[in-house]
């Protein structure tokens, strides 16, 4: 059922990217549609009965969902059509993934009740800063828009042309880097203080708690600095990646070599 739901949010996705501007009521109605598509077969995928599907592909796919809501929302007050055109293809590769890497079986039985909800947090804290990270892309590749010695037209530059303002840009950016980090706070704190309920387990300092930490390091240092110094600009732009870098490893990153290199489960 959920490959169905996947192909039908594909198919809609790839319409939405291709419509013209001028067809905006159209446009939020099929990005309505491919993001609900998207949900259904993201949560049939996933919510399996007794237990849950957790891989690279789902993470990727969920933090493409939380994007496609994310402009979809952020549309109807800023002009984002620009966005429209990149959102939509990368929402579709991430939904194609996740029906051919669907993740490993991870059993609730035995497990504390808060375990689905460190993953519910774990998963919407990547997602907002996976926005984050794609929105400082754009805020760079817009910058260097501005200084090209060159006017030439291409699908990347028309789409960057439609963009709003470096301001209005900046503003959106540490709104959702301000969101990302409060849902990134609450992860890391549920698995220090709710581990052994969690896990099973004291505390253990593995890759992704080491990767977790830094990433969430790297985010305060940004927002502190963005208080106290007024950082902005390549500064922003540089410690977002980095901290979404840092983050990918943890989650995405090693979630795709144990699974797709190495071939093992859930570590």
């Amino acid at each position: 059922m959920q490959t169905y739901l996947f192909i039908a949010a594909i198919a809609l996705y790839i319409l939405c990217a291709a419509l013209p501007s001028r067809r905006a009521g159209l446009i939020s109605a099929v990005t309505v549609a491919a993001w609900a598509l998207h949900g259904a077969g993201l949560w049939l995928e996933v919510a399996a009965a007794g237990s849950l599907r957790i891989g690279f592909a789902a993470m990727l796919s969920s933090a493409l969902w939380v994007s496609v809501a994310a402009y979809w929302l952020e549309n109807r007050n800023f002009s984002l059509d620009g966005m429209r055109r990149l959102v939509m293809p990368s929402a579709a590769v991430a939904a194609a993934l996740q029906a051919i890497f669907p993740g490993n079986l991870i059993p609730l039985e035995g497990k504390s009740s808060l375990f689905g909800w460190h993953i519910a947090i774990a998963t919407m804290a990547y997602s907002t800063l996976t926005i984050a990270a794609f929105h400082a892309v754009l805020m760079a590749l817009q910058e260097a828009r501005l200084h090209a010695a060159t006017d030439r037209k291409s699908f990347l530059s028309g789409a960057l042309d439609q963009l709003p303002a470096l301001l209005t840009m900046e503003k959106l950016l540490f709104r959702m880097i301000g969101f990302g980090f409060a849902l990134l706070s609450l992860t890391v704190l549920s698995g220090i203080v709710f581990s052994e309920q969690l896990f099973g387990q004291a505390l253990k300092w593995d890759h992704k708690s080491a990767f977790t930490l830094l990433s969430w390091m790297l985010f305060a240092a940004l927002l502190a600095g963005r208080r106290f110094r007024g950082w902005r600009g390549k500064t922003a732009l540089s410690f977002t990646l980095a901290g979404f870098a840092t983050l990918l490893l943890a989650y995405v990153g090693s979630r795709f070599v144990f699974e797709v290199v190495l071939h093992k489960g859930w570590a």
